[in-house]
């Protein structure tokens, strides 16, 4: 069942998607060579619950920590450690979800750590873009199918493949609702977007094949063959004429720098 939510829950839920998107605006400025990721989880955390909100993934189904942090070969789900210190030339996913006012907000973000090789920072160059070519084509009368299509094709015009084991998704009151936002397939396919719709877009992008594997925490999902993978995600809304992204900091207009 997909929840369409009211002028009133998108208000709402506007004020946690931004709270998410401040989140990573606050950690933005942080992040440096020489620190851990449980750093980063910890100065998320606080950041968060000083804000009146709980940190989504923390103990959601088992999760142990506040955030996600997925470093370089690392696709998704990466969990924040001492052991995991950052070094000059990472790319590191920080994925953010707040629960505020009984709504979730999710949003992520790869960064750059000092001196990336010019084709990792390519990658995720067009990992960005593609989330946005995705994004733009959302409306109503648009089908699911033609968010992974236009995703896909772009990611392949570069010499990158699309993971498919992980996909966006519903979200409100529920952190994963219906429907998966498959990040590859056919375009005029799948369900009939409608208002109120709300849903996450993240693609996750590989430099090399797309094959995936998860280690031994249950968690932690990598590139089978260790190559660098990248990831950007929004929570959008269907409006009456397009979208929204509901995951902007309204006081900190995001500039994607590569």
């Amino acid at each position: 069942m997909i929840s369409i939510k009211s002028s009133r829950e998108i208000e709402i839920m506007t004020e946690s998607c931004q709270l998410a998107a401040k989140t990573l605006t606050y950690i933005s400025d942080k992040i440096e060579v020489g620190m851990s990721t449980e750093d980063i989880n910890v100065l998320c955390h606080d950041f968060i619950t000083a804000n009146d909100a709980y940190p989504s993934p923390l103990n959601y189904h088992g999760f142990p920590k506040s955030v996600c942090t997925s470093l370089n070969e690392v696709i998704c789900h990466g969990i924040p450690c001492e052991k995991d210190i950052l070094k000059d030339g990472d790319i590191l996913n920080i994925d953010v979800t707040t629960y505020f006012k009984s709504f979730h907000g999710d949003t992520n973000r790869t960064f750059l750590v000092g001196n990336v090789k010019p084709e990792v920072k390519k990658l995720v160059a067009v990992t960005y873009d593609c989330m946005m070519a995705g994004i733009e084509v959302c409306k109503p009368g648009a089908r699911l199918g033609d968010i992974g299509a236009v995703i896909e094709k772009l990611a392949h015009k570069n010499g990158y493949s699309v993971v498919h084991e992980y996909c966006g998704h519903g979200i409100g009151r529920e952190f994963h609702e219906e429907p998966q936002v498959l990040h590859y397939g056919k375009k005029g396919t799948g369900i009939e977007l409608k208002p109120g719709m709300t849903f996450t877009i993240e693609p996750m992008i590989n430099l090399g094949k797309r094959h995936c594997r998860v280690l031994k925490d249950d968690w932690t999902v990598i590139t089978k063959d260790k190559k660098p993978s990248a990831q950007f995600e929004h929570t959008i809304v269907i409006t009456e004429t397009g979208y929204q992204i509901l995951t902007l900091d309204p006081d900190s207009l995001y500039e994607p720098k590569f």
